[in-house]
């Protein structure tokens, strides 16, 4: 029996498990897929918002303020890359430069920060990349850039370090309350909690109907993306959005953690809870409104296209409750944008709520919440050399857009929880992120995680069960 069962592996659940890990609880997260962050939390622009954008009183304005100022202790204490850039919110009108004034209100009424309004001279001046159409902007000091998928992965490797249980390949088909308790089954397996979190993403109201009355819908938009090669970095410093509309922020140019420009995402309401395909398009779309803000900025040098799901809640804000007919069911759905920043003050109180509804809370004397990493290009060269004579594997370098080397590897496959997959290697080292997109040092990567995990080349699979690299030899 579990005090908790955490049902989603994003950036939402395995923030809320490493919240729950600073307590003598028996926890666990629960995930369909082969691996942590294979959903929203893998394909998003990362940005980390400053929170004037979300109106007064709501959840999402909230849990965005109080995130926003968590994230420097946090990343430093997992290694993960994070930037404070800040934000520009472009005006090209005279009704628009009215509607980012009432944006800078609104943030400082949510307790935003050094946020100003610029003339056109500042803006061009800060930013000389943005068109010379602009009017004005309202800037944000406070906006940032982070990696999500390294803060996904860090969270879950933090909390499987504090005694949290992963469970990967668990579908949930069904949830039974039984009193005190429910029993959550999948097709093979089942697990048995006092509470349950259910932070499914776009399938949150499919599990919440499993445990209680229909109560929200979820409904996926998809937001497609170009990520540029480096040779495009510096083109802007901070985060650049347009004016905002109904449909959301709009599309964005930003720099990376890493170096890279990000630029999208599109918009699109969706029915199909796993379409993450991309349009000619919807991409030049993308493409359009990126050169209306940046005419600079081009996409010639695309190394992905990739979407995501956001998953839109018909409440118009985020859900952070129990379930009304479901006692000691936790309900944390609708976590869309500002999701990534609001993570970490979702689970604090989300970890609070459980607290009150009856858990107790014993803080572990022996919590640890560091976690020490550091990829071999990111050393001093007395550091390399030192470790390279400890360990000749990190003297081989298999990624050579990034980097990175076959130390780097290993140790992503080593780490609590570490990468079973070719993206799960990907995302907890970069092996793969750069240029070539692992055109060059894919096979290599799959040996080696053949090799450290003893299997079969055949069993390597790129990300989910289904997507198979390799099937047989042919001589």
């Amino acid at each position: 029996m579990y005090d908790v069962a955490v049902i989603g592996a994003g950036v939402i659940g395995t923030a809320i498990a490493r919240e729950l890990s600073r307590y003598d609880l028996k926890v666990i997260i629960l995930d369909k897929e082969e691996d942590a962050c294979v959903g929203a939390s893998k394909a998003n622009s990362g940005i980390v918002h400053a929170g004037f954008a979300q109106a007064e009183g709501t959840l999402m304005s909230k849990f965005n303020v109080l995130g926003n100022k968590m994230f420097d202790d946090l990343c430093g204490e997992l290694s993960v890359p994070f930037i404070r850039n800040g934000s520009f919110v472009v005006a090209f009108d005279d009704e628009q430069l009215a509607h980012v004034q009432r944006l800078k209100e609104r943030g400082i009424n949510n307790g935003v920060t050094g946020l100003s309004i610029l003339t056109k001279d500042e803006l061009l001046n800060r930013e000389k990349a943005i068109s010379p159409q602009a009017l004005g902007a309202l800037y944000a000091e406070t906006g940032g850039v982070a990696d999500p998928m390294f803060l996904t992965l860090a969270l879950l490797e933090n909390a499987a370090m504090n005694g949290v249980d992963c469970t990967f390949g668990f579908d949930v088909s069904e949830i039974i309350k039984n009193e005190g308790s429910y029993v959550i089954k999948s097709n093979n397996s089942e697990v048995r909690s006092q509470f349950v979190v259910n932070a499914s993403g776009v399938y949150a109201d499919r599990i919440h109907n499993m445990a209680a009355a229909p109560a929200f819908k979820i409904t996926p938009v998809c937001g497609q993306y170009f990520l540029l090669d480096k040779t495009e970095a510096g083109i802007v410093s901070a985060t650049v959005f347009p004016c905002p509309t109904k449909m959301g922020k709009g599309v964005l140019v930003s720099p990376t953690a890493h170096g890279n420009v990000i630029v999208g995402p599109s918009s699109d309401y969706i029915s199909d809870k796993e379409d993450v395909s991309t349009t000619d398009e919807t991409l030049e779309n993308v493409r359009k409104n990126a050169q209306l803000l940046v005419p600079k900025v081009s996409t010639r040098n695309t190394i992905r296209n990739f979407s995501g799901l956001r998953a839109e809640s018909d409440t118009g804000d985020f859900i952070v409750q129990e379930a009304a007919d479901a006692p000691k069911f936790i309900d944390v759905a609708g976590i869309k944008s500002p999701g990534l920043t609001a993570a970490p003050a979702i689970a604090v109180h989300v970890v609070s709520l459980i607290g009150e509804k009856g858990l107790p809370l014993n803080k572990k004397k022996d919590f640890n919440p560091i976690i020490k990493r550091e990829l071999f290009y990111e050393m001093k060269g007395d550091e390399q050399a030192a470790l390279i004579k400890k360990n000749p594997q990190y003297g081989r370098i298999i990624c050579r857009c990034e980097n990175i080397t076959e130390g780097d590897i290993v140790d992503a496959i080593r780490r609590k929880g570490g990468a079973t997959t070719m993206d799960g290697v990907k995302r907890r080292c970069r092996a793969g992120m750069g240029r070539c997109q692992g055109g060059f040092c894919g096979p290599r990567v799959q040996q080696i995680i053949a090799r450290e995990l003893q299997r079969p080349l055949e069993e390597i699979v790129l990300e989910k069960k289904s997507s198979y690299i390799l099937t047989g030899r042919t001589k």
